[in-house]
């Protein structure tokens, strides 16, 4: 699991650096230059000296980077041209030092020789980006994290201007425009690579900075970010964190004491998304999975005969009714956990039924999607006891729980998400193009795994399959956790967090074998198994 560092805790690195190990901050500026050259070359490993290189710098030190990397290229023979954007007295110390080796540099070689040639221009109007247009690569060192609100003139139109070029386009530690803290902007570099300097920025994985970012890489700025002494919130779920959310499964365990699901989903009017969930808790090692069902359309539900049905009265209203859940008491006290929501439809006594369902077990663990999310968001979310529940909305759901729009949910969704989940008490699994788990202690974490071939009917039905089948394991005493830190930990949110990787990891897997476009959820949930066996061997 990997830190995401805000704007302050980065800049509170480069303090440390400076106050706490003596480095002088030019050192800092250096190697991040260095690291910056080393990983274009890395992802450009042909760049050959015929290549033109283009690099714009703001007054910042950001620009300052910008100015010491055209250095490095300048010393490998590299054609290379620098537009700056500002007078050289506005410039901060340490971009002022390195622009003017860099003018005593330009001095030197202002012919084309056999190494390279170095063109400095001052910007004066967008006619001047031109000397970038036929540049291979294109590196944005103008704002970095100093990115707070809309860009606005000229910055907009050089950023507007910069993304119509086709060059391999370099962020140097975070795309202009884009806040670095809220993953927001509104007109933003696009980029194919961002090198975020010393530590990952958490903007960069969210939102808008996934849409901009392209790949991203961290830069050595010659301190590790594992130095700073501070409180993190955010992480990056990795793959080796899955290892810590799977059982040991003795040779004792039955199939009762492999976790034992509850799945009330399906009605009259849909089938399939009820059936799914249910049968992948099963595809992911829960013992026991039961599907409650309305008895006049029961036999409708015969597709996986692994599943247990459980009809309950519906007379004639093939929909879920408060005394419906009265019916299934039994079940519910069963169940280790139980998923709702998953094609109950949104009949006003299927809404009662839930509201009624989620505040009358309080102590039970509820996986809440789908129609369940309506009946919740139709009731009010502050008429509902969520504790202890997780709820998988995509945004468009999280809207209505919410009452932010999504439009303004976009512009801190880390914010928005982690203030539901501790108003509620509850564990929110948010859906999105990198769907993050916010927990009711405030943290939150982001899941870099997936695809778009994601984003089809019956992926969110499997999602709350996986998240149920491996919550009810580590709800089951019987069965052997190994946690982080080598106890036996009970914890959900370990659960939650393995169920979202191992779900969208499958995707990646699929989507090598039949590319975004060909894999169904079924593949999905077909293929949970394998995945699943790739992953345990991971260390």
């Amino acid at each position: 699991m990997k830190s995401l560092f805000s704007v302050r805790q980065s800049r509170e690195l480069d303090d440390f650096a400076v106050s706490k190990l003596n480095y002088p901050s030019l050192l800092l500026m250096e190697n991040a230059s260095s690291s910056i050259f080393s990983l274009i070359l890395k992802h450009n490993p042909d760049l050959v000296p015929q290549d033109k290189v283009g690099i714009i710098c703001g007054k910042g030190n950001n620009g300052g980077d910008g100015f010491a990397l055209a250095r490095h290229f300048a010393a490998k023979g590299v054609n290379v041209s620098v537009l700056h954007l500002y007078d050289e007295n506005e410039l901060t110390p340490d971009a002022s030092v390195n622009f003017s080796v860099l003018k005593a540099i330009n001095s030197k070689f202002k012919i084309r020789t056999s190494d390279g040639l170095l063109t400095v221009k001052k910007y004066a109007s967008l006619k001047d980006l031109n000397i970038l247009r036929d540049s291979r690569i294109i590196v944005d060192a103008i704002l970095g994290t100093g990115t707070v609100g809309p860009l606005t003139e000229p910055l907009k139109s050089i950023v507007e201007k910069l993304n119509s070029f086709s060059g391999f386009k370099v962020a140097a530690d975070v795309p202009t425009g884009l806040n670095a803290d809220t993953g927001y902007g509104e007109t933003i570099f696009n980029a194919d690579l961002t090198v975020s300097l010393g530590s990952l920025k958490r903007g960069l994985f969210i939102g808008k900075g996934y849409e901009n970012c392209g790949l991203i890489e961290q830069g050595y700025i010659g301190v590790d970010d594992e130095w700073l002494e501070s409180e993190f919130s955010d992480f990056l779920i990795e793959k080796f964190d899955f290892s810590y959310s799977m059982p040991v499964k003795k040779k004792s365990v039955n199939k009762y004491s492999a976790g034992k699901v509850l799945t009330i989903g399906g009605s009259g009017q849909y089938t399939g998304a009820g059936e799914m969930t249910a049968f992948t808790a099963l595809r992911v090692g829960a013992g026991a999975s039961v599907l409650a069902v309305p008895a006049s359309v029961k036999n409708n539900f015969l597709r996986y005969p692994e599943l247990v049905l459980e009809p309950y009265p519906d007379n004639d209203f093939p929909f879920l009714s408060p005394d419906a859940v009265l019916d299934l008491k039994k079940r519910i006290q069963w169940a280790d956990i139980i998923a709702v929501g998953p094609g109950l439809g949104r009949e006003d006594e299927t809404v009662e039924a839930v509201v009624y369902l989620l505040n009358h077990y309080p102590g039970k663990n509820f996986i809440i999607d789908a129609d369940a999310l309506f009946a919740i968001s139709k009731a009010g979310v502050k008429k509902v006891n969520l504790r202890n529940s997780v709820l998988t909305p995509h945004l468009g759901e999280f809207e209505l729980l919410s009452g932010i729009p999504v439009s303004e949910l976009e512009k801190d969704l880390l914010k928005s998400g982690r203030e539901f989940a501790q108003k509620t008490g509850s564990s929110l699994v948010l859906k999105s193009a990198k769907t993050i788990h916010f927990t009711p202690d405030g943290e939150a974490f982001i899941n870099l795994a997936g695809n778009p071939g994601l984003a089809k009917f019956g992926s969110g039905d499997v999602l709350t399959g996986v998240i149920a089948g491996m919550s009810a394991q580590m709800k089951n005493p019987k069965l052997e956790i190994r946690s982080p830190d080598g106890i036996d930990s009970r914890d959900l949110s370990l659960a939650i967090l393995g169920a979202v990787y191992l779900h969208s990891y499958t995707g990646d897997l699929l989507m090598k074998k039949f590319t975004e476009f060909g894999y169904t959820a079924t593949d999905l949930m077909n293929h949970l198994p394998k995945a699943i066996k790739k992953l345990k061997s991971v260390h």
